[in-house]
C-alpha cells in the first residue's frame, strides 16, 4: 500500500483541513464519550478511526504538521504495529492515566494559538487539568470543536438497542430501595438534587440493562433524581412500555436523550446539585445553570454497587461455578486436539466462547477474549485477528505458554479469569516466570487486611516475589468488577495509583488478583482469580478485618511450576483451591471433562 494514500493518512489530512478552517492549531482526541465509558460505543471510536489503533485506552493529538498517539506499556506492541506508516508517532507514557499529552500540546504548540477538543467527552478533572497547563503556556482552548462531526462523513449515530430489566432473583435489591439509600446519601450531603451520567451506576440503580456498549450489559443515558422522583434521558423508543410502566410506578419518568444538557440548566438558585467531578464531562459541568450550587462528591451509586449483598454473592458463587464448567469442557478438548487439530488464537477464542453459551444464565462475553501464544502473550491486551494471529502447535524439543484470558456475562455474575497453559517441553525459564506469578497470586490471595484498607496499599504484596527478582509488570494488579455489569469498575484498585479515601476496601467488594510478567518477543505470563471481600475471624481486639474468597474456580495448571521455588504453606494453599474447584464443578461436568477435572487438580 502506498502509506500517502493510506485511509489513515487521508483522514489526518481531513482534520487539518478541519484545524485550518477553525483557526486551530492542534485537536485533542481522548477515548472516551459523554458517559466516560471504559468501553465506546461505536459513534465514539474516534481515536481508533482516525488512527487505526485498536486498544480501548489512548490518546490521540494532532497538529497542522505532527500527531502522536499516547498509550500505556500494555499496548506498546500492539500500537507499533498498528500505527506503522501512518505518520502517527507512539508516545510511552507509565500508566493509563498519565497526562503525558498535556505538556506534549503545551510544548508543541505556539504561544497565542488555540487547541480543540469536544468537551462533551472530555472528564470534568481532566478538562481543569488540561486547561491550567495550557493556560500556563499561553495557548487557548475550544472546548467546542467536535472534529468527528467535521471529518466523519459516515459516522454511525447513537445504538437502537431495546433497554430491558434486570429482575429478581438475580436482582434481590428493588429500584426503589436502591433509589432511597441514594436519596438518603444526597440527603447527607444537602443536595435535593444528583445528576448522573456513568453508564453502569445508571444500569444498577434503576435495575435495567441493555447492549449499547460491546460486552457490558448497559445503556446510554443520563439520570438526573430528586428527592422525592427521577428522570432518566435516554433515545426515544428503546424502552418497552412494559419497563416504561414499572419504571413509572416507582416514581421515574423518560425524557429524551438530548434533554439531559436543558434540564441541568434549568437548574436554579434554589436548587443544591450533587455530582460526581471524576463522572461527569466538561460539557455536563457547563451546562449547569449559573444559579444553582453544586455539592461534588463520588456518586453514591458507585459506593453502594461495589458492596454486593449475601444474595448477589451466591449468583456471582453460581455463575463462577458454571463458567468453570464451561472452561473444563473447553480445556479438556483442547488438550485432546493439541496435536491432532489444526488450533490457532481464534480457534480458542470461538470454542471457548461456544462452551460459555451454553451454560445457564449466559448472556455474553465480559470483554474480548485474549489469547496469546509464546511472543504474543507478553502483549497484555493482545488480540487476535483473521489477518494476523498465530497457530498453537507443539514443536518436538521446543515448548511455550498459551495466555488465556477471557470472562462471561451471566444474570448472576461477571467473570474474568487468566490462565497459561505449557505448549511443549517448557525450559527452567518458563517454569521460574510461571512459578514468580503463580507466588505472587498466592500472595495476596491469601492476605488480611483491616476493614477500610485502601485498596493500593495492598498491591506490593503481589509483587514482592518478582521484586525480588529485579521483575515487575505495567499494569495494575487487580480492579473491581462489576454485578451483570462492567468487568472494570470502582472505587477499589489494587495498583500504584495514589490511594485516595473512597478507594477503601469493604466487605462485598469483588475485586481481581492478577500479577504478570511479561517478555517481549518470547512470553507472557499472567494468573488471575476473582475475590470477594469477607470478613475475617479475630478477636476483634484491634478491630475489623477483612480476608478474600476466591471465587473463581478453574485450576492452575501445575505442569508449569518449578515445585523448588514453592513453600510448604503455598503448596498447601494451591492444593487447597484445587480441592474446593473439583468439589465445586465436579458435578456440573462428565465423561472428558470431568476426567480432565480431575486430572489437573491433583494435589503436587
Amino acid at each position: 500500500m502506498d502509506t500517502r494514500t493510506s485511509p489513515i493518512r487521508l483522514r489526518l489530512e481531513r482534520v487539518r483541513d478541519a484545524l485550518k478552517q477553525h483557526q486551530l492549531t492542534a485537536v485533542l482526541v481522548p477515548s472516551s464519550d459523554p458517559h466516560l465509558s471504559e468501553y465506546l460505543p461505536e459513534r465514539w471510536q474516534g481515536r481508533q478511526w482516525l488512527s487505526g489503533f485498536t486498544g480501548s485506552m489512548g490518546t490521540l493529538v494532532i497538529t497542522l504538521d505532527d500527531a502522536a498517539l499516547f498509550a500505556d506499556s500494555r499496548y506498546w506492541a500492539q500500537a507499533e504495529a498498528e500505527i506503522a506508516g501512518t505518520g502517527i508517532s507512539l508516545v510511552k507514557i507509565p500508566t493509563g492515566t498519565a497526562t503525558h499529552h498535556v505538556d506534549w500540546l503545551a510544548s508543541h504548540v505556539p504561544a497565542g494559538q488555540m487547541v480543540g477538543v469536544d468537551g462533551s467527552v472530555l472528564g470534568l478533572a481532566a478538562a481543569q487539568h488540561l486547561r491550567s497547563h495550557l493556560t500556563k503556556a499561553n495557548v487557548k482552548l475550544n472546548t467546542d470543536f467536535d472534529v468527528l462531526n467535521e471529518v466523519w462523513a459516515e459516522r454511525p449515530g447513537l445504538p437502537s438497542a431495546p433497554v430491558y430489566e434486570h429482575k429478581a432473583p438475580h436482582s434481590p435489591m428493588p429500584r426503589a430501595a436502591k433509589l432511597a439509600q441514594v436519596r438518603e446519601a444526597m440527603a447527607r450531603q444537602g443536595a435535593t438534587q444528583h445528576f448522573v451520567s456513568t453508564v453502569d451506576d445508571i444500569a444498577w440503580l434503576f435495575n435495567l440493562r441493555g447492549s449499547d456498549v460491546k460486552y457490558n450489559p448497559v445503556f446510554l443515558a443520563h439520570a438526573l433524581i430528586t428527592l422525592h422522583g427521577a428522570t432518566l434521558f435516554v433515545a426515544d423508543g428503546k424502552v418497552p412500555a412494559d419497563v416504561k410502566a414499572a419504571l413509572a410506578a416507582d416514581g421515574v419518568q423518560l425524557a429524551p436523550y438530548a434533554q439531559a444538557a436543558a434540564a441541568l440548566k434549568a437548574l436554579g438558585a434554589k436548587d443544591v446539585l450533587l455530582i460526581d467531578p471524576r463522572r461527569i464531562t466538561w460539557g455536563t459541568r457547563e451546562s449547569v445553570g449559573a444559579e444553582a450550587r453544586v455539592v461534588e462528591a463520588i456518586n453514591p451509586s458507585t459506593l453502594f454497587k461495589s458492596r454486593k449483598s449475601n444474595a448477589e454473592a451466591a449468583h456471582v458463587r453460581e455463575a463462577m461455578a458454571q463458567d468453570g464448567a464451561a472452561m473444563c469442557e473447553f480445556y479438556a478438548w483442547f488438550e485432546k486436539a493439541l496435536g491432532k487439530e489444526r488450533i490457532t488464537e481464534l480457534t480458542v477464542d470461538e470454542k471457548l466462547s461456544a462452551e460459555r453459551a451454553k451454560r445457564p444464565g449466559f448472556v455474553g462475553l465480559s470483554f474480548n477474549v485474549i489469547a496469546g501464544f509464546a511472543a504474543n502473550g507478553a502483549m497484555p491486551h493482545y488480540h487476535a485477528t483473521p489477518d494476523s494471529h498465530a497457530v498453537i502447535e507443539v514443536k518436538p524439543g521446543d515448548g511455550s505458554l498459551l495466555l488465556i484470558d477471557s470472562g462471561g456475562q451471566y444474570l448472576g455474575g461477571t467473570t474474568d479469569i487468566t490462565r497459561v497453559w505449557p505448549i511443549g517441553t517448557l525450559n527452567a525459564a518458563h517454569r521460574r516466570d510461571y512459578t514468580l506469578v503463580l507466588k505472587g497470586t498466592i500472595a495476596l490471595s491469601r492476605t488480611r487486611f483491616p476493614r477500610g484498607t485502601l485498596s493500593p496499599m495492598i498491591d506490593a504484596i503481589a509483587r514482592v516475589p518478582l521484586w525480588e527478582q529485579g521483575i515487575d509488570f505495567g499494569h495494575g494488579t487487580g480492579h473491581g468488577v462489576g454485578y451483570f455489569l462492567n468487568v472494570h469498575e470502582g472505587p477499589q484498585s489494587i495498583s500504584k495509583t495514589t490511594p485516595e479515601p473512597h478507594m477503601a476496601m469493604e466487605p462485598g467488594m469483588i475485586t481481581s488478583i492478577e500479577p504478570g510478567l511479561y517478555r517481549p518477543g518470547q512470553w507472557g505470563v499472567r494468573i488471575e482469580n476473582l475475590v470477594l471481600n469477607v470478613p475475617a475471624e479475630t478477636d476483634g481486639t484491634f478491630g475489623e478485618f477483612l480476608e478474600f474468597e476466591t471465587l473463581t474456580l478453574c485450576p492452575i495448571d501445575t505442569r508449569c511450576i518449578d515445585k523448588g521455588l514453592m513453600r510448604a504453606d503455598e503448596i498447601d494453599w494451591l492444593n487447597r483451591y484445587h480441592a474446593t474447584v473439583r468439589e465445586r464443578l465436579a458435578p456440573l461436568v462428565a465423561g472428558d471433562a470431568l476426567a480432565w477435572l480431575n486430572e489437573r487438580t491433583q494435589p503436587i
